[in-house]
């Protein structure tokens, strides 16, 4: 990447705004604790993958069409 390239300057303002904060890298510290605690940790919890539990490999989609239609009913 050159020097002058826009891509370069935004990467360094970047760089440089990252290497000289403080209370922001705690900040972020706990925003990737929470996504982490999000996405990864309630899905296992709380969500597990219904479909592999309640059918066959390669039924998935007769399983869904059915449950769609039951429920409309």
């Amino acid at each position: 990447m050159k020097k002058g390239s826009f891509l370069y300057k935004v990467y360094d303002l970047y760089y440089d705004g990252f290497r000289s904060m403080k209370l922001g890298r705690t900040l972020w510290t706990i925003i990737l604790i929470k996504l982490f605690i999000i996405f990864i940790v309630l899905k296992l919890l709380f969500f597990p993958n219904f479909l592999k539990e309640h059918t066959q490999e390669g039924e998935e989609p007769d399983f869904v069409a059915t449950e769609m239609i039951d429920r409309a009913k």
